[in-house]
């Protein structure tokens, strides 16, 4: 029987730099929202950070690493060349606005912060 989350909260923090450029993002965690495999929330939280690591990922100017050691956690960490700057600003643009988006909508299940270093 799959598991149901209960009062468990995606908690995600996004690091920009001095110029508002992605730095590192992490979420761990489960939403909570539905029985684990059918949660809408964890899903989409998993699609943006797994498509903006697999984006970044040999991209020329940008050097990304991240992984998901375990199930509910999911990490990345990038930086950059001048060749790569303006590509990595939109991609982190895109990717916070994602995830800005489902905070919004399921605030009870997704936590973003985002700090600037």
């Amino acid at each position: 029987m799959p598991q149901l989350y209960v009062n468990d909260v995606i908690v995600i923090d996004v690091v920009l730099d001095n110029a508002g450029i992605l730095k590192a993002c992490k979420a761990s965690g489960h939403s909570g929202a539905a029985k684990a495999g059918n949660d809408i929330v964890c899903a989409a939280v998993s699609v943006l950070l797994r498509t903006a690591l697999s984006v970044l990922s040999g991209r020329q100017g940008i050097k990304v690493k991240g992984g998901a050691p375990e199930r509910g956690e999911l990490w990345l960490e990038a930086d950059y060349t001048a060749e790569g700057k303006d590509f990595l600003f939109a991609a982190g643009e895109f990717l916070i606005d994602g995830l800005k988006s489902i905070s919004q909508e399921f605030p009870k299940n997704c936590k973003l912060t985002i700090n600037k270093t």
